[in-house]
């Protein structure tokens, strides 16, 4: 038995921990012994291996190849690129697995690992067999070789070759300095577009606003710039690119379960009868909406790589979830790509005279972020079976638990949910009006207070 590893970095879908106190580079190392083992087992040779702009990535990602390499298993260094650059390296180097070292949209001294092996991406029970393997010493011993590849030259060009924008575009692009200020500009020049940017340059301090466009705060200066300039439409990436964040030329923010109404009648215009994939923080807009352009709606687990898992079991042809990511296999691989995502809404946007105005008559109703409740770790998972068990909703119409608690009204519905990235209690609310919304989320306060005395609420 080898030491035993900080329990609290495995997360459910990826592995996530602060730099030199949780992950270290010691600990990383010993993850990709794990991984290159893994690998190997099932008949894989090499793994990629991708690090977005923090300024810990080049040691951690060194550590990490170090630890695939002692399994006898090849390390191949893709370098600093957005996550979807990653796991399209997989596929473009014929690997099927990759690693990108990634705190995503966490603040600058985290650090983290989402991880694809044999072209499934690790989530729940397998990642916590990774900390079992590594605990116990069941770990390969080998030399494999390192070596290094570039492939966003290939990553662009096959962009470019398959989406076609109707038009020339102006768009603002705020990229938050994370890592894809280090390519979007290129991508989207070449698609066409002449650019308003807005913090492109990769810097792992993220001097100017988090790089999380799902919070409204963080799409400001895209709001300001549409006001100033004659760009047509803004876009905004989160820290590690596999986000999306979308704004109307008049400030109006379209939040991602709206986004996927525009993408699922423009797919399923071409995949009559698809399944469409959405989490459970999504619009209860979205079903009637699939279902009125011929698809067939299924509500899912939040979480890229149960979204992804779910993807691959379907065969649906998309999927998306409220946090900004979205999966396309319809043209495309089936793995969240907000650079990708960005393309293919432009290229619908293009065919309209006013890009704007697709998105503006896209269904919508009173509806809130998404709202924290900051808790202590481990405490929201308590919080939420306490919900489960205890929690009392008059006059909710059907209750849904695959992932946290939803209620269901005749006229919106409320959602409590632990977080399974950080000690969070995700909420969300929707109604048909001002008053549906308020007396929802009345009924949840009620219920919140009672299972957990005490609890500060955002709302």
């Amino acid at each position: 038995m080898s030491q035993p590893l900080p329990a609290e970095i495995f997360k459910a879908y990826d592995i996530r921990g602060i730099v030199d106190k949780s992950l270290t580079a010691d600990v990383v190392r010993r993850v990709g012994h794990a991984l290159g083992t893994l690998a190997l087992e099932q008949g894989q040779k090499a793994i990629a291996v991708g690090r977005d702009g923090r300024l810990s990535g080049p040691e951690l990602s060194g550590a990490l190849m170090d630890g695939i390499c002692a399994a006898g298993c090849d390390a191949i260094d893709v370098g600093c690129v957005p996550t979807p650059v990653t796991y399209f390296a997989a596929y473009e180097l014929g690997c099927n697995s990759c690693v990108s070292v990634t705190g995503s949209h966490n603040p600058p001294d985290y650090n983290g690992l989402k991880m694809v092996i044999g072209g499934t991406t690790l989530a729940l029970d397998a990642i916590q067999d990774l900390k079992k393997r590594i605990e116990a010493g069941n770990l390969r011993q080998g030399q494999g070789q390192r070596s290094s590849a570039n492939v966003l030259d290939a990553y662009i060009d096959k962009i470019v070759g398959d989406v076609k924008l109707a038009r020339p575009m102006k768009i603002v692009m705020d990229c938050g300095n994370g890592v894809a200020g280090a390519i979007a500009p290129a991508l989207f020049k070449r698609l066409g577009c002449e650019i308003v940017p807005l913090y492109c340059e990769v810097d792992g301090n993220f001097p100017n606003h988090h790089p999380d466009p799902s919070k409204p705060e963080n799409l400001a200066d895209v709001v300001k710039a549409l006001k100033e300039t004659d760009a047509e439409i803004g876009i905004a990436f989160d820290g590690d690119g596999d986000r999306l964040g979308v704004v109307t030329k008049d400030g109006e923010i379209i939040f991602p379960d709206r986004q996927l109404m525009l993408f699922a009648a423009d797919v399923l215009s071409r995949v009559p009868g698809g399944t469409i994939i959405y989490d459970v923080k999504c619009t209860r807009l979205l079903a009637p909406w699939i279902k009125q352009h011929g698809g067939v709606p299924l509500m899912w687990n939040t979480g890229h790589a149960l979204v992804k898992a779910k993807l691959k079991e379907t065969g649906a042809p998309l999927a998306g979830e409220m946090s900004g990511h979205t999966f396309f296999k319809e043209r495309w691989y089936g793995f969240d790509d907000g650079l990708y995502t960005g393309a293919r809404l432009l290229e619908i946007l293009s065919r309209s005279a006013n890009a704007s105005a697709p998105l503006k008559n896209l269904p919508d109703s009173p509806s809130t972020p998404e709202l924290n409740i900051k808790m202590a770790e481990g405490e929201p998972f308590a919080l939420i079976d306490k919900l489960k068990a205890e929690g009392r909703f008059d006059g909710a119409e059907e209750i849904i638990t695959i992932d946290g608690v939803r209620v269901e009204y005749k006229d919106g519905f409320g959602l409590a949910r632990p977080s399974n990235t950080t000690p969070v209690v995700v909420l969300r609310f929707e109604a048909d009006d001002a008053a549906a919304l308020e007396r929802i989320q009345a009924g949840f306060r009620a219920a919140l207070c009672a299972v957990w005395p005490g609890i500060q609420l955002p709302f």
